[in-house]
């Protein structure tokens, strides 16, 4: 790997860990869905229009814009649907790092896409990230807020594999599409089951376009989203996912330090060993070094 991947992968950790903070205090000014549907419109406008100026290439091929598509239902209509949800239910320090157990869901799947294997280690590592998970869970699902609890849960599990599954297809189309395009055209796309549902289910004029919103908004859907999945894309290009991921272990650690200074979270010791078997299960599985892939004879 570059020297200069190491610093744009963790510039998208840190891009990513602003997000749940953001979901929440735009909660205040727009409906869930509905705040969804607008982060992934702009964004995706955002990226097409410099796209657009620099004369970058659409995506050519019927495989990749299906692809493309599968990526937007996955990294924009699940993970966002997930999200936003989750957010309403779960503290943003815990649900950013329950959020990005996601690199352990891919090591499990990078076997059958990638031809990437897990041996023991990585094993031990997916034992100790769900242990991990656990912990972090247990105490508050056995209170009265339980069942609301589980249901977040639930929200940022969905988001975490919507966000696994793209991922393992950025990483087969990378190289093939150009970033900046593939990424707006793909937040595009999954934006129109959000904005389906939102107009169903919710009054999208109910937004208040206070100033406070628009900059809430912006800086989600331009840094949070058009920036962040730009920078994932193009470093996918280059490095395996498994080893990219691991960098994933920072969103937490740069989410909990937001939570405490901002929301006034405190964490209990069956949280903090919790967090500390997760991210030492991430680590473990995603920081070993990569297994050869399968190759069949020719």
């Amino acid at each position: 790997m570059r020297l200069i991947e190491p610093f744009k992968i963790i510039l998208v950790m840190f891009l990513w860990a602003i997000c749940f903070p953001l979901i929440v205090a735009g909660f205040a000014y727009a409906p869930h869905l509905t705040f969804a549907t607008l982060r992934a419109l702009v964004a995706g406008a955002a990226l097409l229009a410099v796209g657009l100026a620099l004369g970058r290439p659409m995506p050519r091929g019927v495989r990749v814009w299906v692809m493309l598509a599968f990526v937007g239902f996955g990294a924009t209509s699940l993970a966002f649907l997930g999200m936003f949800h989750a957010a309403e239910f779960v503290s943003p320090g815990i649900a950013t790092v329950i959020a990005n157990t996601q690199p352990l869901l891919a090591a499990v799947l990078a076997g059958s896409f990638l031809g990437e294997y897990l041996d023991l280690r990585g094993k031990l590592g997916l034992a100790l990230g769900f242990g991990g998970i656990v912990f972090i869970a247990a105490p508050e699902l056995f209170t009265a807020q339980g069942e609301s609890y589980a249901l977040g849960i639930a929200y940022i599990l969905l988001a975490a594999l919507g966000i696994t599954f793209s991922n393992l297809l950025i990483r087969r189309i990378a190289g093939q599409i150009d970033a900046i395009m593939g990424m707006g055209i793909q937040m595009l796309i999954g934006s129109v089951p959000l904005g389906i549902a939102a107009l169903v289910l919710e009054e999208p004029s109910s937004v208040d376009w206070s100033m406070s919103f628009v900059i809430i908004l912006l800086a989600l859907s331009l840094f949070g989203s058009s920036l962040a999945y730009w920078l994932w894309s193009s470093v996918l290009e280059k490095t395996e996912l498994n080893r990219a991921n691991a960098y994933s272990f920072l969103v937490p650690i740069f989410g909990l330090s937001m939570g405490a200074l901002f929301f006034g979270e405190t964490l209990a010791w069956p949280d903090y060993i919790g967090i500390a078997l997760t991210l030492a299960g991430i680590a473990l599985v995603t920081s070993k070094r990569q297994p050869q892939a399968v190759m069949g004879t020719t």
